[in-house]
């Protein structure tokens, strides 16, 4: 069947006055008597495109105006304009077949749904405005980052989802086991003996493919990585996620500025890219979800984002203390109002902040040269608070042995990653940034639930 889609129809002039055919889902259907309308909408498109039934035109009239909701069919007709009425265009049915027919109870009916309904039908909520603009701005996202990074020399990696290793340190990975859950072999000690498993040893879902990226950046100079992670973390948060999917880069030969050079360039690229590519979806979600999207992503590209150390941070935030709900002191870890308020009342744009205590962040990242800081930056962003976080990380083997040490991390199970400090190691960086942040950055919905097809976190794993 050679169709046209609906984004075709709203787009190609050409096309107006032809006979054209789409095949979609119905969205709306009316009778009034002789005559019939449906609005079908085909997933190419936000708006969906209105069809005019005649019954003295339509051999099976009275089959296609008592369908239901939610049913599929194709349609054959002329595309004529409609300057007068509320939609631009609509076709003029010659032919209607049911590809598939709907319920009574089909469970999207004309009128708007709460998210947590939405999120209880999962497998039918694409379907939606809301979450057909959330999923088509996801996938254009994600084609602005692989052309960003191809843009700019840097080679794409697939680093291991099953891994040996904790990048983060913290302990929160999802065990990976072939072994019998009710007859678990032991060792002597009394713990479980992994050397039984599948891989003869404790495995885990990926945090973070990081360490495997730098390993790749020492060979191939600039990489990224694009793919799901995993975090054990028992949070009810509308921002965190047991699965979500991460963007890493990691490159030689750079240090902490060219780190925030590039996380700088690239977010502007992919918001220029969404602003271009995807204008009736950041209209949609302007009016109905986030008031002030379309501005705030403008900002975001048209702005240079400000600068400032965790230590003058908190400067700034004691002398505001009452605003917040948690108190603010050097080193500790910034809450999300602490983030949210640097980049929404005092800078107003994104903002970097830098070099953190070293207690507070990972193993590898690079000591600064008073022993108590060590060279991160996380980007905040309105709205948010931090959206990515990243580091020079640490090239000098002396320095990462005794963090490890201080830590308590086996230096057997990293002995690989040491190596790359024994052998030609340089100054290399690189930052995390989670693409659900993101996504929920580019659309203003507030719930990472909303903008992943099928979430998972603590106590959910439906469909």
């Amino acid at each position: 069947m050679e169709r046209t889609t609906i984004e075709d129809l709203y787009k190609n002039a050409e096309l107006v006055g032809k006979s054209v055919t789409v095949a979609g889902w119905v969205r709306t259907i009316r009778d009034s008597k002789s005559v019939g309308f449906l609005q079908i909408n085909d997933g190419s498109y936000l708006a969906g495109i209105q069809v005019v039934l005649e019954e003295q035109t339509l051999s099976n009239y009275e089959e296609i105006v008592r369908q239901n909701v939610g049913a599929s069919l194709v349609v054959t007709g002329e595309l004529v304009l409609t300057p007068q009425a509320k939609q631009s265009r609509e076709i003029l049915a010659h032919t209607v077949q049911v590809e598939g027919g709907s319920t009574p109870d089909y469970p999207l009916q004309k009128k708007r749904h709460s998210v947590e309904y939405l999120r209880t039908i999962a497998h039918l909520r694409p379907r939606t405005n809301l979450l057909l603009a959330v999923n088509r701005i996801r996938s254009e996202a994600a084609q602005a980052i692989h052309s960003y990074f191809y843009s700019q020399g840097f080679s794409y990696v697939h680093t291991p989802i099953i891994t040996g290793s904790d990048c983060e340190g913290a302990g929160e990975m999802f065990t990976v086991t072939s072994l019998d859950l009710d007859a678990l072999p032991k060792t002597e000690q009394g713990t479980v003996d992994f050397h039984e498993d599948f891989f003869g040893q404790k495995t885990s879902l990926t945090v973070s493919g990081q360490l495997e990226g730098e390993c790749m950046a020492m060979a191939l100079g600039k990489i990224y990585t694009f793919g799901p992670t995993f975090r054990a973390e028992r949070s009810n948060t509308q921002r965190h996620a047991a699965e979500f999917w991460m963007i890493e880069p990691e490159f030689a030969f750079g240090d902490l500025q060219d780190d925030m050079d590039l996380a700088e360039d690239m977010l502007k690229f992919v918001v220029g890219w969404i602003l271009t590519r995807c204008k009736e979806e950041v209209a949609f979600l302007d009016k109905f979800i986030s008031t002030g999207l379309e501005d705030r992503l403008w900002q975001v590209k048209e702005s240079e984002f400000g600068h400032i150390t965790y230590t003058e941070a908190v400067k700034l935030l004691e002398k505001n203390a009452g605003q917040f709900e948690y108190p603010v002191s050097w080193g500790m870890d910034l809450q999300t109002e602490h983030e949210r308020y640097l980049t929404e009342q005092i800078f107003q744009k994104p903002v970097f902040v830098t070099d953190y205590p070293k207690e507070i962040k990972s193993f590898y990242m690079r000591l600064n040269g008073d022993g108590k800081t060590v060279a991160a930056m996380d980007l905040l962003v309105p709205g948010i608070g931090e959206m990515i976080g990243g580091s020079q990380r640490e090239e000098r083997l002396d320095y990462l042995q005794k963090r490890m040490q201080e830590l308590g991390l086996e230096e057997s199970q990293y002995q690989w990653y040491l190596d790359l400090r024994r052998y030609g190691s340089v100054k290399h960086a690189g930052f995390g940034l989670g693409f659900e942040r993101l996504v929920m950055y580019l659309t203003g919905v507030t719930n990472i639930r909303d903008v992943l097809p099928f979430p998972r976190t603590t106590g959910h794993a439906g469909f």
